[in-house]
């Protein structure tokens, strides 16, 4: 049958054919692997933006006005009536008092307090603390003159960075601290061009800003009153990835410590070796199973005029035409001795009892159509690639066999 355009669909269409896959591990790469653990940072503190054309406030909700809450971390002065002059005569609750210099309160909550016990005041306001201490000591029969303040404010603090002085903490204390407390505490703003510097706000997952121009105008702005958790951050070359580096640091700060990260990546590295050497050993054994023959694959058949007959592999993962089988196996038919006009692909029925389902297709390579056709016709497995003899090549070889017979016929005369 003649290969043309028609005959091309039809033969690609004879038999569903599938390529045979390469194994996974050619198409997986070294951390493509399961097992490897993974460590999970927080989330950015906002998105990088591009310059606004004009700077505009956006200022964090206003924040109720309360009393001041005792934290953990906080270190409270507990003073009581002295009862005489004597060393003697100090005893209790001042003796105590005397020998700690204060109490700090614990994680729990609490502090402690010789002859008292353990006293929770954590998240009271000063006159709750009073309240409760003064109903321990009416219980333990000490004499309840006593007077409460806190000496060091270390439970509740502001962050602030970027262009100021000296980059740090403000703790709140019982006076509340303003924005401009704030940045006094950390010696002042200190870029150069006040007009395109930001003081940026990060509170509760949410960003705020304030144009430090308008920020030194406006007492608004000045006493905006910040809270515990917050992070400042003054920006002066709009470059947010600093501001970002700044917010992630403080977000990461108590969550994550440098061991475990470098732990986690000395996991991972191991890890993806590991993946690594797996894959590249199953290829190597894949390649040397190919090379010896034990693994299955699909061919197709070179006969005829063929500079090398014999069997050609079909490749993995894709179809191949009968172009590729003539021009990959070894240089393609010699132009010598084949003749072009007479390539034939013989095709046999799926069944191998059925032998009068051989199909031939004929397909002339001495024309531009036909060439193009090489290229289209697909192969499926066990197909015959058969290229005719010239005329000329089979009347040479008949001389070429003839030849000897004559050179010894008695009486020839042979020089």
């Amino acid at each position: 049958m003649d290969v043309t355009p028609e005959t091309v669909i039809a033969a690609n269409r004879q038999q569903a054919y599938q390529p045979r896959a390469l194994p996974a591990a050619f198409s997986q790469t070294a951390g493509s692997g399961g097992g490897v653990p993974q460590v999970t940072g927080p989330d950015t503190a906002f998105e990088p933006q591009t310059r606004p054309e004009e700077l505009v406030a956006r200022l964090p909700p206003p924040v109720p006005a309360e009393p001041y809450r005792i934290g953990v971390g906080d270190v409270v002065l507990l003073a009581t009536k002295t009862p005489g002059t004597s060393v003697e005569e100090l005893t209790g609750l001042l003796a105590a008092e005397n020998r700690r210099q204060g109490y700090t309160v614990q994680d729990d909550g609490s502090i402690a307090i010789p002859d008292v016990g353990r006293v929770r005041i954590a998240e009271m306001t000063l006159e709750e603390a009073e309240g409760v201490l003064f109903q321990r000591l009416l219980e333990r029969q000490i004499d309840p003159s006593f007077s409460l303040e806190i000496a060091e404010f270390n439970a509740r603090k502001v962050s602030i960075g970027g262009a100021v002085a000296q980059p740090g903490v403000a703790p709140i204390t019982l006076i509340p601290l303003t924005l401009d407390n704030a940045l006094a505490a950390v010696g002042g703003i200190t870029a150069a061009d006040r007009d395109a510097a930001v003081i940026r706000i990060y509170r509760d997952g949410s960003l705020y800003e304030v144009p430090v121009k308008d920020f030194l105008v406006s007492p608004r702005y000045q006493k905006l009153r910040l809270v515990d958790g917050d992070s400042v951050y003054v920006d002066a070359e709009f470059d947010l990835g600093k501001a970002q580096a700044y917010f992630a640091e403080q977000i990461e700060l108590g969550q994550f410590k440098q061991a475990s990260r470098q732990s986690a990546m000395q996991i991972l590295t191991q890890a993806t070796e590991l993946r690594r050497a797996q894959l590249s050993e199953e290829r190597d054994n894949f390649s040397a199973r190919i090379e010896h023959g034990a693994e299955p694959q699909d061919y197709v058949y070179l006969s005829g005029e063929m500079k090398k007959q014999g069997r050609w592999p079909l490749p993995y993962g894709q179809v191949a035409s009968l172009a590729d089988a003539l021009y990959e196996s070894g240089g393609g038919a010699p132009n010598m001795t084949a003749d072009p006009r007479q390539i034939y692909v013989l095709r046999a029925s799926a069944d191998p009892r059925e032998f009068s389902g051989i199909t031939a297709w004929h397909v002339d390579g001495s024309s531009a159509v036909g060439m193009m056709m090489l290229t289209r016709l697909e192969l499926r497995p066990r197909d015959i690639v058969f290229i005719s003899e010239q005329p000329v090549t089979r009347w040479g070889r008949v001389v070429d066999q003839l030849s000897p017979n004559f050179l010894g016929l008695p009486g020839a005369y042979v020089e």
